[in-house]
């Protein structure tokens, strides 16, 4: 694994193994990796002859109140974990080469930031799709590789692909779980034994939505009231429950032929976003 810390000698590299007809596949992260991360980067190895992957800790999509200072960082045991998945390229830009000084050039996130955690986070996904596309520009995957957990963050993206006609393709790739259904997240890192346990009824939550739809349930506000009742007493704070169309990514009264129900909580300091797809 060549480790690349300049975006000209990245674009020289790249640009080399274009001419020989390599197909390079791409997966942005802010480090901190775990087995989520490593199953876009294997799935990117088996996919494409080339794999990029990138660690960049992007403090636009940070609001001044949010976890930027101390999300956390361990470079040298992601390096330990990524040479091992057997990635060819990993690229760890500094802050002045993403943003240089004078920088203006945000993109803005399109239509589906009015939803879930958008209104929560203003300016979030400004900088996310921002820092991607600029990632974009640098790497010129052939195809990029997103997790499901982050399911509006990878429908905003895709958007913004088609918007400004990128000739790359997206792929959303299913969650990974721990043993008991927690998604796997950096985040994660930051509960305490007592909140991690607590931490469950996330994904129970959302079996129980699936349950009700299974039995003929078809309206958003029963699934949401049901999903309620099985956070409220193990969380400290429900951010948003919502039933969303999966294609649109934007909340519905009724189901019709499947749902993505989406949920954002707090345990302590710690938000936690998790959903599922389910189909009729």
């Amino acid at each position: 694994m060549q480790v690349i810390k300049s975006s000209a000698q990245l674009k020289k590299v790249l640009s080399n193994q274009r001419k020989k007809g390599k197909q390079i596949g791409f997966v942005p992260t802010m480090g901190c990796l775990h087995e989520g991360h490593l199953s876009l980067v294997r799935r990117a190895g088996r996919e494409n002859d080339l794999v990029v992957v990138s660690i960049f800790v992007n403090p636009t999509q940070f609001g001044p109140r949010e976890d930027f200072k101390r999300y956390p960082r361990d470079l040298t045991r992601d390096q330990s974990l990524l040479r091992h998945a057997r990635v060819d390229y990993l690229f760890i830009p500094s802050r002045s080469s993403i943003y240089p000084k004078g920088f203006r050039n945000f993109i803005h996130p399109g239509p589906l930031v009015h939803y879930l955690c958008g209104p929560k986070r203003p300016g979030h996904f400004r900088g996310v799709v921002t820092v991607v596309n600029r990632f974009f520009q640098m790497v010129q995957p052939d195809t990029a590789y997103f997790g499901a957990k982050d399911y509006q963050q990878a429908k905003i993206i895709e958007e913004m692909v088609r918007r400004l006609h990128l000739p790359i393709r997206i792929k959303v790739c299913p969650i990974v779980r721990e043993k008991d259904g927690l998604a796997m997240s950096s985040r994660n890192r930051y509960l305490s034994k007592k909140e991690r346990i607590s931490a469950r009824a996330l994904y129970q939550s959302l079996i129980e939505a699936r349950k009700q739809i299974r039995l003929g349930e078809r309206r958003a506000e029963k699934i949401k009231r049901a999903v309620r009742e099985v956070l409220i007493n193990h969380v400290d704070k429900i951010d948003y429950i919502e039933v969303l169309n999966p294609e649109t990514c934007t909340p519905v009264k009724r189901i019709r032929s499947s749902a993505l129900v989406a949920i954002a909580c707090y345990l302590g300091s710690t938000r936690l976003i998790d959903n599922l797809l389910i189909r009729i």
